[in-house]
């Protein structure tokens, strides 16, 4: 018989444990738990190591509330300790780190957008938390057969999410392709977080033409701040520049004006 390997991350004890429990009672069912997003982590590299990894992650959609944890960026596979505070951030990194693993959201009510954004992570299902045991499993086994999952009552909530969320993207996409190749990089730099400075001596150009390219790229793209600009290009797919090396081989990142290594 086929096991099937589960990690539940809910950093709600009681009730991580309890469904550990249920779920190993299952005769092809080996199920673990973990209390947050870098300890999933880590629990999937150890797994992965060892040559048995798991095969659906059960991700608490509140995951990082307990201990007022911000959501966090994508984590990349060796970024554990630093990111995937929420369990939507989480989904994402298992996602591009581990593509083969699937994903279920438990939540505790029904909520098209956050439903829609798990989807758009990469989670193969959504699923309340008070659902019985054997919904639970059929849907474990259903993601397994590459099948996504959803409560009917939140199936045209989250079609209309991820259409507005698709017509954002166009929309973002339009004013992207407006820049100019040189703007493109700036705004890339300004996804990175590089502050002017940076930008200049990145690109090898003055503060002040990089003053200039910064200003049209906020009027080309219609917004008033850096943070409007970077959140309008992070919907458009445009990513970060990749961080430079400094002497030392540590990554160079201006922080707030000055040089953080």
């Amino acid at each position: 018989m086929a096991r099937i390997r589960v990690l539940v991350v809910d950093d709600h004890r009681i009730f991580a444990e309890s469904l550990a429990a249920a779920l190993a009672a299952e005769p092809d069912v080996d199920v673990s738990a973990a209390g947050s997003g870098p300890a999933a982590l880590r629990a999937l590299e150890r797994a992965a190591a060892e040559g048995r990894g798991y095969d659906v992650l059960l991700v608490d959609a509140e995951l990082g509330a307990l201990t007022g944890g911000e959501p966090s960026a994508v984590p990349a596979p060796r970024q554990e300790e630093a990111a995937a505070v929420d369990g939507i951030a989480l989904v994402a990194g298992v996602r591009a780190a581990r593509p083969a693993v699937r994903s279920v959201v438990l939540a505790e009510k029904d909520d098209p957008r956050a439903a829609a954004r798990a989807l758009q992570a990469g989670a193969s299902g959504w699923v309340a938390k008070d659902c019985s045991l054997q919904r639970l499993l059929s849907v474990i086994r259903g993601v397994l057969r590459d099948e996504t999952h959803l409560p009917p009552a939140l199936l045209t909530g989250v079609l209309r999410e991820l259409t507005t969320a698709r017509k954002h993207r166009t929309e973002s996409e339009r004013l992207v392709e407006s820049l100019t190749p040189r703007e493109r990089e700036v705004l890339r730099c300004m996804v990175a977080g590089l502050g002017r400075k940076a930008v200049a001596e990145r690109l090898f150009l003055s503060p002040h033409t990089v003053r200039t390219h910064m200003q049209n790229v906020l009027g080309k793209l219609g917004v008033h701040s850096t943070l409007a600009a970077v959140a309008l290009a992070r919907r458009a797919g445009v990513g970060p520049v990749s961080p430079q090396t400094g002497a030392s081989g540590r990554d160079v990142v201006e922080r707030g004006g000055q040089l953080a290594q």
